[in-house]
């Protein structure tokens, strides 16, 4: 799974800086507020994104709605490969979102 979580990094990283803070039971990614987070398994990667919409797409195993700009996007991950455009595209929105530039438009 290290490979899966190196990608996903990887692309995050494409949009700016991200501050990775480890925790207990997850690795938190942060620009100004927590965008994502993964959940270590051992044969995958749970986690979650947090975008400014709700996207319906069978990739995502739940969608939690807190509030119109603050949606919740459960996923799991098997691979390196599961992250294809479509998916760095979500990471990219959530990037945004952390970096609080969805408050700006």
């Amino acid at each position: 799974m290290r490979g899966t979580f190196d990608r996903f990094l990887d692309v995050a990283r494409q949009s700016g800086p991200v501050t990775v803070l480890p925790e207990k039971t997850r690795i938190a990614l942060q620009v100004r507020m927590s965008f994502a987070a993964l959940m270590p398994r051992r044969r995958w990667l749970n986690g979650h994104l947090v975008l400014a919409r709700a996207v319906e797409s069978d990739r995502f195993t739940s969608v939690q709605v807190f509030s119109p700009r603050n949606v919740l996007h459960a996923f799991r991950l098997t691979g390196p490969e599961d992250i294809d455009g479509e998916f760095a595209g979500w990471i990219s929105e959530a990037y945004q979102v952390g970096a609080q530039e969805h408050l700006r438009s």
